[in-house]
């Protein structure tokens, strides 16, 4: 639905703040083809705050949809945030009453998501060293919440996730050797299935809140989430796409493996071995390749005019190149 979102704002901000409360300010932080992230502050008898919109700009079908509602992605900050995990705090879910459509407003987490600074920018040299055990330790109040009743999240495994990248990779005609010799080395290594979890879905450097003195402030972009291997979240974070530059440090382009793993041991999550987070991590380069591709497809043939889809696809050659290296190192 098209939606002033500024003209909206004052309205929302008095029934946030009570009587007497307005807006203070706003600005557009991001938009993608199908949401969009607003700053706003309201002043009101209550103080001041300073809060976060995150609303849905473009139709949504729960059915065919790869990511959750909103609805859900508020419920599952506030299930996580119950056992413990690092989430913003939900303050609102948007109704008809506020004019936005499907929208929830949270509270602003202060702090660095932008993962070549994460990475390279001196302010976090002192707390780098500790951020992938922090990354394990705070998957583990995720993977621990249960599956709320009445989401109905999708749930995947190893195979389920090979088969549906391969499905989409042989509908584009596109023929990449290393794509097809990792679909192959991948099927012959599928791990034993294990109790799946609630998993973030897109748990990765730049989805992250990093506060350069604490470490972890939030985990943020719950859009993804869904139920399966407790690898499969880990096995993200390191893949090189998110590395920004620091191919050297596994995790996420600050860490390393065993940080990661014993993090996620030491605040009570059950061992989970190397060669399965390799697995997935593997699985992630590959993913991320057919991605890559059939957004360059998509302009290639027409479909999408927006030069943001032949920048991000002409990166299929980097999870190739990334495909190689972990094809000779093995699992």
């Amino acid at each position: 639905m098209t939606v002033d979102v500024l003209a909206t704002l004052p309205g929302l901000a008095q029934r946030l703040g009570g009587d007497g409360a307005h807006l203070a300010a706003a600005e557009r932080l991001s938009g993608g083809a199908s949401m969009e992230t607003w700053a706003f502050a309201v002043d009101g008898p209550g103080g001041h705050e300073d809060l976060i919109l995150r609303r849905r700009s473009a139709p949504f079908d729960p059915d065919t949809a790869r990511s959750v509602s909103l609805a859900t992605e508020a419920a599952l900050i506030q299930a996580t945030g119950a056992r413990g995990a690092p989430v913003p705090t939900i303050r609102h879910l948007c109704d008809d009453a506020d004019g936005l459509g499907e929208a929830y407003v949270m509270g602003r987490v202060e702090g660095e998501t932008l993962g070549r600074r994460i990475v390279g920018d001196a302010k976090f040299d002192a707390v780098r060293g500790r951020l992938a055990r922090q990354c394990g330790e705070v998957l583990v109040p995720i993977h621990a919440t249960p599956p709320l009743p009445g989401l109905n999240l999708k749930v995947s495994d190893g195979e389920g996730e090979l088969n549906r990248y391969e499905e989409v990779y042989r509908a584009s005609g596109a023929e990449r050797p290393i794509l097809d010799l990792a679909f192959q080395y991948l099927r012959r290594r599928l791990p034993t299935p294990v109790e799946p979890v609630l998993l973030h879905g897109d748990f990765r450097n730049g989805n992250i809140m990093f506060d350069a003195e604490k470490g972890v402030a939030a985990v943020l972009d719950w859009e993804l989430s869904h139920i399966g291997d407790p690898a499969e979240d880990m096995g993200w974070i390191c893949t090189n796409s998110w590395r920004f530059g620091r191919p050297d440090r596994p995790v996420g382009g600050f860490g390393d493996y065993a940080d990661l793993l014993d993090g996620y041991q030491a605040a009570g999550g059950r061992p989970i071995e190397l060669s399965r987070v390799r697995f997935w991590q593997m699985l992630g380069s590959l993913r991320w390749g057919v991605m890559c591709l059939t957004m360059y497809l998509s302009w290639a043939n027409g479909i999408e005019r927006s030069v943001e889809r032949p920048m991000i696809g002409r990166r299929v050659s980097e999870t190739e190149a990334d495909l190689v290296v972990l094809l000779e190192e093995g699992l």
